[in-house]
């Protein structure tokens, strides 16, 4: 009977919609970077206490390195929000916290407060930073909050460099991949914003953060229905968006784990 059930929840993971690794390995491990330098001494301190010798930057994959396992299926509509397109801030807002199933939205807001509760084991902290780390850095990436109409992107389909794909997976992988940076040199050159920058980025509601994607990925849609085939001029002409959303990601996670300790 358990063997059923994995096995239903396994073809019923298969048709939401998400691919693996939003910004892909390097991305992620650039967030968990550039978040580490923006740490308060209490934040750093709080962290090395839950993670031990693990850096915001290696657990940062580990959401998506775990969800394909059994136990952990349940986390997958964690990673993303999609909404109908055309909505206005009000309407994307009450269409995300109204959602009868799990979001990314509602599973950080637990996330944070499991995070900070004194009643939770180290190790259901733990678990809970690092959906975090990971979580933020998805609702970055613009097709984390794509239209419900094709599953986020994915049943946009493109070419990317003459290769079949879709407009997520090309927002996933193509475009962190078209940089050829690692992790380490991606943090230090997009870890550029001011103090006055940081502070007011961090002051901007979590909300915010998704309806930002969710226009871009509105932009994205318009650019590949004009013209689906996609070169290197693509990847090229839209590096700026892939620096300012990853680099906004570092410096939020590092807002939120500041406040939170």
């Amino acid at each position: 009977m358990k063997r059923r059930h994995n096995y239903i929840l396994l073809a019923l993971i298969s048709l939401l919609p998400f691919n693996t690794f939003a910004w892909g390995v390097d991305g992620h491990r650039a967030i968990g970077r550039m978040a580490e330098q923006h740490l308060s001494w209490k934040a750093k301190k709080a962290v090395k206490k839950l993670l031990g010798n693990e850096s915001l930057a290696m657990v940062s994959t580990w959401a998506d390195e775990i969800r394909p396992e059994a136990q952990y299926l349940y986390t997958a509509p964690w990673h993303y929000v999609n909404a109908p397109s055309g909505l206005t801030y009000e309407q994307f807002s009450a269409s995300i916290t109204s959602a009868e199933s799990a979001n990314a939205y509602t599973a950080l807001v637990q996330l944070i407060e499991d995070m900070k509760n004194p009643a939770k084991s180290k190790e259901e902290k733990a678990f809970a930073l690092k959906f975090i780390v990971h979580i933020i850095g998805d609702i970055h990436q613009p097709m984390h909050a794509g239209h419900s109409e094709d599953q986020g992107g994915n049943k946009t389909k493109v070419t990317l460099r003459g290769k079949e794909t879709n407009l997520h997976s090309v927002w996933d992988s193509g475009v962190i991949e078209a940089t050829r940076m690692t992790y380490s040199e991606m943090a230090e050159e997009y870890n550029y914003a001011c103090k006055n920058q940081v502070r007011v980025w961090q002051r901007d509601d979590m909300m915010l953060w998704l309806f930002e994607s969710y226009q871009i990925s509105d932009k994205l849609y318009k650019e590949v229905a004009e013209n689906p085939e996609l070169g290197y001029a693509y990847t090229r002409s839209h590096r700026d968006i892939v620096k300012e959303r990853m680099q906004l990601a570092g410096i939020r996670l590092a807002g939120i784990l500041n406040d939170a300790f």
